[in-house]
């Protein structure tokens, strides 16, 4: 059954011991952060911090910091039963673009099934809170040189105003006062983009920012969605179930009707400050900058709402998990795209945009670059600042095993080729902001026709036989 709300999630984690209560009164500056920080990189338990100096709310954290909760939090043995479940949606499909192809998939009868219900009411909606506070939240300070309190993990839904057609994505949110905060959008997101459609006709924009829901929903608004699928609707196709959504309680949106916490209000079409810096996914300070001034309207909210909240720094942190869900449920996508691929893998110290490993069935010369070209076509891999191609026997998944490959099949000179383009604002190597120098390594093993006429050599394995006799008689060996 999927999760009803962020709520009835914590309460499935505590019953199967995977959720820890901190009764003793914490402080959202820096303490949670150093405590959570410690559990997600020990494997530990989500937790619930009952008592938050500061604020009547408790506050819920490390909610996807696991393989095995990820997977919990999707209600799936393993993040590739979603892939499967997509695999088998897609007939062969003649349409020229990704975009297209995608679109058509999302089309179909069963994904219908999904679509976001409206109701006319929901439990996000028990307390409505005019002249409510954002200082009241216990809202997190993570890391010592942040600029202030940050909301880390909202959903923030915007509309464009010439389709009607309504985008969830997650930025981080610095708060200012009781009434205003700084919406942290980059320059690619929908949501930064559908601010500029505003600014062009001089209108202040309606945000709703939702601070709860089920897993599924939360995952979503990170999902690296082509533009016109509803998030709402991925979400209810995870949770095999539609998501419930209501008419904002003062502002002209839609949202999800079992949210903890409901930030009502606009986002200024001509004012902004400075932002930042903060401890980012990186795990460096990102720096400060100009963003958009978000003015609240109004709260409404739960009788007893948990705060959602999220930590991000040097990996592995919670985020990489979620990273893993894309990477494992986007797959078949990427697939439909580049058919010779086998496998992906963003290791965590990559941070995602820096890195990809991709081992492909090859079968003609050049194809490794030709690979490397399209990834960097595609959405939001247009970041990744070093894509690794190897062959299909190479297991990507395991880091050990494709370094071997890599460093043993690369030859510098002939294997490293480099473009530019596009890159994550995060990107502090690159000379210039958002722009500069991608790497491709062709980590295959090299044919004749590429220009490689020695021999390549064979890789040491046992055989099977033996291999098999040993695992039959390996009690007899005294193991």
């Amino acid at each position: 059954m999927p999760f009803k709300d962020l709520q009835h999630y914590i309460e499935a984690l505590e019953k199967k011991n995977d959720l820890k209560r901190v009764a003793a009164q914490v402080d959202p500056v820096l303490e949670i952060t150093e405590i959570a920080d410690r559990q997600v990189k020990s494997g530990g338990p989500a937790l619930l911090f009952e008592n938050i100096k500061g604020s009547p709310y408790p506050l819920a954290i490390n909610l996807f910091g696991s393989m095995e909760r990820t997977c919990f939090a999707f209600d799936v043995a393993a993040l590739d039963d979603i892939a499967m479940r997509i695999q088998a949606m897609m007939p062969p499909l003649n349409a020229s673009s990704l975009i297209d192809k995608v679109k058509m998939l999302w089309s179909f009868k069963d994904v219908k099934n999904f679509q976001p219900k409206t109701v006319r009411s929901g439990s996000a909606r028990e307390i409505v809170e005019p002249e409510g506070s954002l200082l009241d939240l216990p809202v997190l300070q993570c890391w010592p040189e942040d600029a202030g309190r940050f909301i880390t993990l909202p959903l923030v839904i915007t509309k464009n105003p010439d389709t009607g057609q309504q985008n969830v994505g997650m930025y981080r949110i610095q708060l200012i006062d009781e009434r205003t905060a700084l919406m942290h959008w980059h320059i690619h997101h929908d949501g930064a983009a559908h601010h500029r459609m505003y600014q062009e006709r001089g209108q202040d924009m309606d945000v709703a920012i939702v601070l709860g829901g089920d897993p599924a929903a939360i995952y979503s608004a990170t999902a690296p969605l082509p533009p016109g699928i509803d998030e709402m609707l991925f979400a209810g196709f995870i949770r095999n179930s539609p998501v419930e959504m209501m008419q904002a309680h003062s502002v002209d949106l839609q949202v999800p009707a079992h949210a903890e916490f409901i930030l009502e209000g606009t986002v200024s079409a001509t004012e902004t400050r400075l932002e930042g810096p903060f401890g980012d996914h990186t795990g460096f300070y990102s720096d400060a900058d100009q963003y958009p001034v978000f003015n609240l309207k109004t709260i409404t909210r739960k009788k007893k709402p948990v705060y959602p909240a999220t930590i991000v720094g040097r990996p592995p942190m919670e985020d990489y998990y979620m990273g893993k869900a894309t990477e494992r449920i986007f797959l078949p996508l990427m697939k439909l795209q580049v058919p010779e691929i086998v496998d992906v893998n963003f290791p965590s110290e990559g941070t995602i945009h820096n890195c990809v490993l991709v081992s492909i069935k090859k079968e003609y010369p050049g194809q490794a670059r030709k690979v490397a070209s399209t990834l960097w076509g595609l959405g939001q891999m247009m970041f990744t600042k070093a894509i690794v191609i190897v062959d299909a026997d190479v297991d990507v998944q395991n880091c050990s095993e494709a370094a071997w490959n890599i460093f043993s099949n690369v030859d510098p000179e002939r294997d490293i080729f480099f473009t530019k383009g596009p890159l994550d604002v995060l990107d502090h190597a690159a000379p210039d902001p958002i722009y500069g120098s991608k790497v491709g390594i062709d980590a295959t093993r090299t044919w004749p026709s590429e220009g490689h006429h020695r021999s390549w050599p064979k890789e040491i394995r046992m055989d099977q036989e033996t291999r098999d006799r040993v695992t039959r008689r390996w009690k007899e060996y005294g193991f």
